[in-house]
């Protein structure tokens, strides 16, 4: 059966009592069902077939910080108090966002960036991965934070690369080495990922992926080609070289990512760079997948757009990976009122049909699955806990084996320390940035300034709420 037939099989019962409820709103996609895409002319076809779940899911309350706020030290409390205070409300956020750039950099460091940062070096990172696996976080997303989207900075794309490249071997590998050696089930633990940024990877990052495809900028096209490559091969190679000492494992060791720009950016060149990609390193014959790729479902296109992927990937033998995000540029996209979906419930509704669809998928076919590899790098407790109970659901090992569960260092922290503790996950990871302390600093000042509002809900006053309840309560940690 086709992937449209599975589909529309599967959302047959539910679909016309949902669509009585949404009449006058296209929550998944404003591009018509008849436009004609890379793969033809092909509908979008995730279209709200669990509403019925998901309003269970909803009820569900999100988790308190007391559980997680009461297993750290005085002085990690003491730095999310510092944030608590600046988040409480959103004239503080701003003035903090407008003073962050002179707060000197040593204090940041000691202060905020322990939370949110793995840090400056090699050593660092592999102790920051060490205290994860103690909170019961396998493995990790590593980006190193030298990016230069805007082209001013004139950075060293080479030492990026090799850098990149040495975090691989550095970290990851032995992170992961150390524990499939005494695993139980070397499939319990999720693969190490290198996040790739590819605004950091060539020069003039705007013009190059918003000309990705014309001739004058074809050596900009091919460095950066090249650079993702270089990286994505090492990947490769050791997932190569490791499947044969661990014959089953059904999910990658290591996975290249690569990760979301801007919708011009993203459209210009991003989605043809990970096309090219998953080409070369995720042949179908393949038991593993080696690159990802990034879809933010806070757009109107997103849905149709990862379904003419799909089609174009099985038309031509390759599979396809996918991390899954809501978005990052609500505030700095031009067109946000064209591009972006409507509402927020419009953005929750797109992002949790387009990963039951996945994962059904990756149940269903396992290995065989086009889709290859699936992370749910989301903030959001109902989405998480919808992951959750749909990999309790008979289905293929391989196919479950696959599909990790992300959120940021730093953030949502309650949110992973439930999954961990009261659901008992296993597939999950941190987003872990890393580098010298001037980029790592620019990073969080992008993190305030791109997501203030999620920090804001996260943090403020319920944060210093929950930090005072955790320090006078008798409780011990649930």
């Amino acid at each position: 059966m086709s992937l449209r037939s599975q589909l529309r099989t599967r959302s047959g019962l539910l679909r016309f009592s949902f669509a009585r409820s949404c009449i006058g709103r296209r929550f998944v996609s404003e591009t018509s069902s008849t436009k004609n895409t890379a793969a033809g002319a092909v509908p979008p076809v995730f279209d709200a077939p669990n509403k019925r779940l998901y309003s269970q899911i909803d009820q569900i309350q999100p988790p308190s910080s007391v559980g997680y706020l009461k297993t750290l030290s005085k002085k990690e409390l003491l730095s999310l108090a510092v944030i608590g205070c600046v988040t409480i409300n959103k004239l503080f956020l701003d003035v903090a966002i407008k003073v962050f750039p002179f707060v000197p950099t040593f204090l940041v460091k000691w202060l905020i960036s322990s939370l949110y940062c793995g840090g400056d070096n090699f050593s660092e990172v592999r102790e920051c991965g060490r205290n994860l696996q103690k909170r019961g976080i396998s493995n990790m997303m590593l980006s190193l934070t030298i990016e230069d989207a805007e082209g001013t900075k004139n950075i060293d794309i080479n030492h990026i690369v090799d850098e990149t490249i040495k975090s691989i071997h550095e970290v990851l590998k032995p992170n992961i080495l150390a524990q499939l050696d005494k695993a139980i089930d070397v499939n319990d633990i999720p693969p190490g990922y290198i996040a790739l940024k590819p605004s950091a990877l060539v020069s003039n990052p705007g013009h190059a992926l918003l000309h990705f495809k014309d001739e004058a900028w074809k050596s900009h096209r091919d460095q950066l080609i090249a650079n993702c490559s270089a990286i994505t091969q090492v990947i490769y190679d050791l997932n190569q070289e490791l499947l044969k000492k661990y014959p089953s494992r059904k999910t990658p060791f290591f996975v290249s990512t690569i990760d979301a720009e801007k919708y011009d950016l993203q459209n210009g060149g991003v989605y043809e760079l990970q096309r090219l990609l998953f080409k070369k390193f995720n042949p179908k014959d393949s038991p593993i997948i080696s690159c990802i790729g990034t879809w933010q479902l806070y757009l109107r296109d997103s849905a149709s757009q990862l379904q003419a992927e799909y089609v174009r990937a099985e038309k031509e033998g390759y599979k396809l990976g996918v991390k899954l995000v809501r978005g990052a540029y609500i505030h700095s996209e031009a067109k946000r009122d064209t591009i972006i979906q409507p509402t927020k419930e419009a953005s929750d509704l797109n992002y949790n049909n387009v990963m039951t669809t996945v994962i059904e998928n990756l149940l269903e076919k396992g290995s065989k699955s086009t889709y290859g590899h699936l992370v749910v790098a989301s903030h959001n407790y109902h989405s998480q806990m919808l992951a959750t109970n749909l990999l309790k659901k008979a289905g293929s090992q391989a196919g479950k084996s696959n599909v990790v569960l992300a959120q940021l260092l730093g953030m949502a922290d309650n949110v992973t320390y439930d999954l961990i503790k009261n659901h008992h996950v296993k597939n999950i990871i941190k987003y872990v940035p890393w580098g010298p302390p001037l980029e790592t600093k620019d990073y969080l000042l992008r993190r305030l300034q791109e997501n203030g509002d999620a920090v804001r809900a996260d943090n403020g006053l319920p944060l210093l709420k929950s930090i005072f309840k955790s320090l006078f309560s008798m409780e011990p940690p649930k």
